[in-house]
Formats: structure tokens, C-alpha cells, sequence
């Protein structure tokens, strides 16, 4: 418990620390917001403060830093270094300077920012990239709501039992479709406080029960003594395993959606720093429980599998096992409740960023219905193709979620390298992104390379994750002396 304390007093002191000197360097100023300069009463328009972090949380936590942190708990203690060190130190300054940029570039999606950038090929790919991730994300986010809920009466995903999985999922995209296509403060506006609360409540929930019981939890300092529960290596698979904890490139799709609301740049630490280092608490708070329930107390028929998953083969089964054990019926209803709105909340916004993209695109305004009818009708449909892919193949959700992972991840090393682009445009000191750039490229590109594409040893995921880092060193270096000879 020693080790949780100090890591949940760190993100804190991380936020009011490094969260204030990345202020500094971006210099928040009082121009006029998108939300002022351009309001057209549906996706640009001003929003309180307080509703407009609630749902920049709901919008990056999905079950990102929950499912994510139970699975990176099979790794041990060392997920705590990366929850902490991620979120304040990348995870928290990506989040705060692509949204930021955003407020500064009118609202711009986080295509159109990567592009001003790094370039109009980069924009392109990564149009593309970011459409296809946000529906990934979409399908995902729909098949595990409804699975969480399709278990309450069948507890098994079978062709038999599919009808009961089916039923959430229509209502689900249901809802996916209106809230897409409606003015963000109609609905979104005004259900994501009481979801935000469920989510909160549920960690706070299990704060106070981690405080009362003092389980018996590893500590970072007996290090390699603590096994771990996952046969893959902690290099590349923890950083892409954890990552709406850590650093999640699908947030800089996110971000520009609140961009767009608020009244003042100087929101920008407590709503988008802020939420990320929100995320991190909660994902800090799961890892721990998590670890509790591996290491001390597996109920009977529960037993950890590859990648970290107990019981069945899913990370739900966990979440259930715990808000059933430690926080009883009430607790586990609004528990169960959080936990289903994280990935609908999530879901939705990621198909009415996808819309917001690719109007900006194609340069249609989205003020009248039957122009965002445009845009909605093929991507709803291509999100109905994956889930029906997904539904069909027995390791659909599996195989979508691996993909997911890496391609989120590999969209925050594009942000990541644009803002420092910006960095070092205003002569700022860019090392704050430079350092996480340099890291998630290696990561990004060893995970795809020793994991996903070829089964490689530790001996040559090391020399990919060295070759990697020296050629984008040397690139970097090569366009800095460029850029200073301008």
C-alpha cells in the first residue's frame, strides 16, 4: 500500500507541479475562443467549466482505465511506474497541448493540427488513420457495454446466446446515432454529469475499501521478486496494454470536441491536464485493486491467463468479481453503472469526432441535419460492418482490440511529434514532448514489429527498440538544424 499511497500523492503533486510549469510554456492568453468567434449552436458553443471536464473525463476514459489497468496489473508493481510517470509526463502534456492548439487553430481537429505541422502527406494519412481508429473505437465501445449487460442474464457469448448481446447492442448504437447527430448540449450536455458521477463514485468507492482493509499489495521495491502473472515481456506489451492511464493518442480526438466550448484558454489545466490526471487516479486505483485479487485472493474458479485476464478469459469478470465482493449491491449496481457508461460515453463522441473530421475534410458545414446525415449514414454503416465482422468471428473483439491499442497509441506519437514541431517554431522548450515522443515511437514501432507482425525474442526486440530510437534521433536533429538555418 506504501507504494499506491505514494503514487496516487504523486499524480496529484503532479498536476499542481508540472501541470503549471507545461502551463507556462504554452502561455494561455485571453483572445477570443472558437466557441465566441464561431458558435453555431451545435458543436461550437460555450459550456460551464464544470460540465465541459466532466465530459472531457467521460470522453477519454472508456474502459480504457479500467479493463486496461486490470490487464496491466498482470505485470506487477512496475505498472505503477508507468500510470504515474505516464499520465504526468506525457499522458497529461499531450492531452493539454493538443487541446490547446486546437482552442489556438479555431477548433481544429487533430488531422488538421498534425497536418499544420508535419506536413499535408501527414495530414492525409493520418485523416484516414484517425476515421478508421475513431470507428474501431465506435464497434468496441459498443460490443463491451453490451456485453457487461448481455452477462447479467447469459453469461456466456455463444451464436445461441447472442440475441441477448444483440438487443444492448441495437440500443446502444441507438443511442450512438442520436447523440452524433445531436447539438453536443441536448444530450451529451446533459447525461454525462450522472455518468461522470458513477464513474467517480465507483473509484472513490474503492479508494475508501483499499484505505480500510490495507490489503497486502507488492510494492515497487521488491521488483523482479514479485512474479509476474502475464507470460509477455513488460517491454513493448505494458505501454500499449495501459494506456487511457497513461497516454492515449485517441484523447487529441477528443479534445478539440471541448475546444470548442469553452470560454477561455486559461480552462485549459484543470479541463484537459486536469481530466487525464483524473484518468490516472482511476486508473491507479483498479491497478491496485486488481493486484489485491491476483496476487491474494483469486475467487474459486478464477485464474489468470495470458495477457493478464482472469476468469473466462475477460476483464469484466473482474470488475464484477470486485464490485461484488467489496462494494455489495448498491455500490455494485452504480459500480456496474460506471462501468458500462465509460465505453458508451466514449463511443459516441468518438463517432461525432469522426463526423466533425470528416466535414472538416471535405468542407461541409454541420449546422443543418440533412448535411450531417451526409457524413453520418456511411460511417454508421461502416461501423455496423465491423461489428458484424466482430460479432461473427470468435476472436473478433480480440483482434479489433490488439489493433486498437497499437494504432491509439501510435496516433499519440504523431501529436506528440507535432507539438513539439510547434515547440520548437516558438523557440519553447520542446524536451517536455521530445523525451515522450522519442519513447512511444519506440514503443509503437517495436510493439508492431516484435508482437503483432513477427513473434520475435527480448534479444531483438531490444535491437528494433535501439535502431528505432537513433533513427528518429537522427531525423529529429537533421529538420532542427533545418529549421535553424531558416
Amino acid at each position: 500500500m506504501i507504494t499506491f499511497v505514494l503514487s496516487l500523492a504523486a499524480l496529484v503533486c503532479g498536476y499542481f507541479l508540472y501541470g503549471r510549469f507545461v502551463e507556462k510554456v504554452f502561455r494561455p492568453d485571453d483572445r477570443p475562443t472558437p466557441a465566441i468567434a464561431k458558435a453555431d449552436g451545435v458543436d461550437f458553443m460555450v459550456l460551464p467549466s464544470w460540465k465541459i471536464f466532466m465530459i472531457q473525463f467521460l470522453n477519454i476514459a472508456g474502459t480504457g482505465p479500467i479493463f486496461g489497468a486490470i490487464m496491466g496489473a498482470a505485470f506487477g508493481p512496475a505498472a505503477y511506474l508507468w500510470i504515474v510517470l505516464g499520465c504526468i509526463f506525457a499522458g497529461a502534456v499531450h492531452d493539454y497541448l493538443s487541446g490547446m492548439l486546437s482552442l489556438r487553430h479555431g477548433g481544429a481537429n487533430q488531422p488538421e493540427i498534425i497536418g499544420h505541422y508535419l506536413g499535408k502527406t501527414t495530414k492525409q494519412v493520418m485523416l484516414v488513420f484517425s476515421v478508421f481508429l475513431l470507428m474501431m473505437v465506435g464497434a468496441v465501445f459498443v460490443f463491451s457495454p453490451a456485453k457487461i449487460l448481455g452477462d447479467m442474464w447469459e453469461p456466456s457469448f455463444t451464436i445461441e446466446t447472442m440475441g441477448h448481446y444483440t438487443f444492448w447492442i441495437v440500443i446502444i448504437f441507438v443511442y450512438y446515432i442520436i447523440a452524433t447527430m445531436m447539438p453536443i448540449d441536448k444530450i451529451i450536455g446533459k447525461i454525462y454529469p450522472l455518468f461522470a458521477f458513477s464513474l467517480l463514485f465507483m473509484a472513490v468507492a474503492l479508494l475508501v475499501m483499499l484505505l480500510v482493509k490495507q490489503p497486502d499489495i507488492p510494492e515497487l521495491w521488491e521488483g523482479l521478486s514479485v512474479p509476474a502473472l502475464t507470460p509477455k515481456s513488460i517491454f513493448p506489451c505494458l505501454f500499449i496494454t495501459i494506456a487511457c492511464g497513461a497516454i492515449s493518442g485517441f484523447h487529441a480526438t477528443q479534445s478539440p470536441l471541448m475546444a470548442r466550448c469553452m470560454k477561455s484558454e486559461k480552462m485549459g489545466r484543470p479541463i484537459f491536464y486536469g481530466a487525464m490526471i483524473t484518468e490516472g487516479i482511476v486508473a491507479l486505483i483498479w491497478a491496485t485493486v486488481a493486484m489485491y485479487f491476483f496476487y491474494n485472493q483469486p475467487a474459486p474458479g478464477y485464474e489468470i491467463i495470458e495477457g493478464g485476464v482472469a476468469a473466462k478469459g475477460d476483464a469484466p469478470s473482474i470488475v464484477n468479481l470486485i464490485c461484488n465482493d467489496w462494494l455489495g449491491v448498491f455500490g455494485g449496481i452504480l459500480a456496474l453503472l460506471g462501468v458500462v457508461a465509460a465505453p458508451i460515453t466514449s463511443g459516441d463522441t468518438a463517432l461525432r469526432s469522426a463526423r466533425l473530421i470528416i466535414a472538416d475534410f471535405v468542407n461541409l458545414e454541420q449546422k443543418t441535419i440533412r448535411k450531417r446525415l451526409y457524413i453520418c449514414i456511411p460511417l454508421f454503416a461502416a461501423v455496423i460492418a465491423l461489428l458484424i465482422w466482430q460479432m461473427s468471428d470468435k476472436d473478433g473483439f480480440a483482434k479489433i482490440w490488439n489493433w486498437f491499442g497499437w494504432s491509439n497509441q501510435t496516433l499519440s506519437v504523431f501529436m506528440l511529434w507535432a507539438v513539439t514541431v510547434y515547440l520548437v517554431q516558438q523557440k519553447k522548450p520542446y524536451i517536455i514532448t521530445l523525451i515522450p515522443a522519442l519513447f512511444m515511437t519506440v514503443v509503437c514501432t517495436t510493439f508492431l514489429l516484435s508482437e503483432q507482425l513477427f513473434k520475435l525474442g527480448q534479444y531483438h526486440t531490444w535491437i528494433i527498440a535501439g535502431a528505432t530510437c537513433l533513427v528518429a534521433l537522427v531525423w529529429f536533429f537533421i529538420w532542427l538544424k533545418r529549421n535553424n538555418q531558416r
